[in-house]
């Protein structure tokens, strides 16, 4: 479901596109950002950094798109963003020990440090080429291509980056089996009872 919501400023633009052109689809897009933000406020009283970089870069360059009157600005939004995530996560571990992936996910997922430092350099690379990806097709297609490389083709990235990444952390993960029986002292004494 959050997924969804995420992805909403994606579809509203794409549909407003092919109904009303650029224009009105980045002003449709830059609404929906600000909806998708304060649902996240209003349901859990915080907004996940990679919404607020998406939707600040969002403001300003779907902002300078309308009031320039110029599309190159919002379909430089997706190299901006992922870029700056790039950046902010390798940049990360001038500032901390800990890579800022490994803040991000610690809770859920209980790897050992130097898998915490390929992931994080991992999702940069990703972040860098993808964003590469989308100058390329900006720059040598024409709008109509672009816009449905932004729905279909970027969000088919991810997806595509995301199974890379639940393959290689299944490899990275600690087997039960492998668990020493005193660090979980419940499961030892289930087994001793009859």
């Amino acid at each position: 479901m959050q997924l969804l919501i995420e992805f909403l400023p994606i579809l509203s633009f794409f549909v407003a596109y092919k109904f009303a052109g650029v224009y009105v689809a980045t002003g449709v897009m830059l609404g929906m950002l600000l909806i998708v933000v304060a649902f996240q406020w209003l349901k859990h009283r915080k907004v996940g950094p990679m919404l607020l970089v998406s939707a600040g870069i969002g403001l300003v360059f779907g902002g300078l798109t309308i009031w320039l009157h110029d599309q190159t600005f919002v379909q430089l939004k997706p190299t901006a963003v992922y870029w700056l995530l790039a950046l902010a996560l390798l940049g990360g571990r001038l500032f901390s020990e800990k890579p800022i992936i490994q803040r991000l996910m610690d809770s859920a997922l209980p790897l050992p440090e130097d898998a915490w430092r390929t992931l994080n350099t991992i999702w940069a690379a990703a972040f860098l080429v993808i964003g590469a990806i989308n100058l390329y097709v900006m720059y040598h297609y024409d709008l109509d291509t672009w816009v449905n490389f932004k729905a279909y083709g970027l969000t088919g990235l991810m997806i595509l980056f995301a199974i890379g990444q639940a393959v290689w952390l299944a490899t990275k993960l600690p087997d039960d089996a492998d668990t020493d029986p005193a660090e979980h002292p419940s499961a030892s004494d289930s087994q001793e009872k009859p």
